[in-house]
């Protein structure tokens, strides 16, 4: 890792990872965190109070936002997750937007594989797997290609100049080598 540190030109010290359901933002998240030194949050962990072997609550907006506008004014940060319209002042205070443009096919096969190993026990999650949880992740999958994505593009309309659409991590692993911003 300390080899490959020295290849990036470009190092963004806050970073928003954004895309559908099992796009593979934590995953990236978690990468580019150990990657960059950069502390990662989850959106829908601002979203959510999370209760152990129960139901999670849902924080109030208020809640919510307090925890985002906490991240959002440190000095160094990733946040992913599928949401946009109450984030905005993170994709304003961001260096670096990236959106997960990964194929449904693939999302498909993710949502499944983390299902099938959270229910075996094998990996803890952030909610109990269920066949009705299941079902909504490849729901909100398909939704996601035939409206969020051009509502995210357009909401993300004046922050062209920092986004950067990629379909993996190796592409944005290129990116952030080649690129001098």
């Amino acid at each position: 890792m300390v080899g490959e540190e020295s290849k990036i030109k470009f190092r963004p010290n806050k970073i928003h990872i954004i895309g559908s359901v099992g796009s593979g933002k934590s995953t990236l998240a978690r990468h580019l965190s150990v990657r960059l030194d950069l502390p990662y949050y989850e959106l829908d962990n601002m979203v959510w109070h999370r209760v152990p072997q129960g139901q999670d609550i849902r924080n109030s907006p208020e809640t919510r936002d307090t925890l985002l506008q906490k991240a959002v004014h440190s000095n160094q940060w990733i946040i992913e997750g599928v949401h946009y319209e109450w984030v905005a002042r993170s994709f304003e205070q961001a260096d670096l937007i990236v959106y997960l443009n990964t194929p449904v096919w693939k999302r498909n096969v993710r949502i499944l594989k983390r299902f099938t190993v959270q229910k075996l026990g094998l990996e803890q999650g952030n909610y109990r797997q269920t066949f009705t949880m299941l079902w909504k992740m490849y729901k909100w999958s398909y939704q996601h290609d035939r409206r969020e994505k051009a509502l995210i593009m357009a909401f993300l309309q004046p922050h062209q100049h920092k986004l950067r659409m990629v379909r993996n991590e190796a592409e944005l692993t290129r990116y952030l080598e080649e690129s001098t911003r």
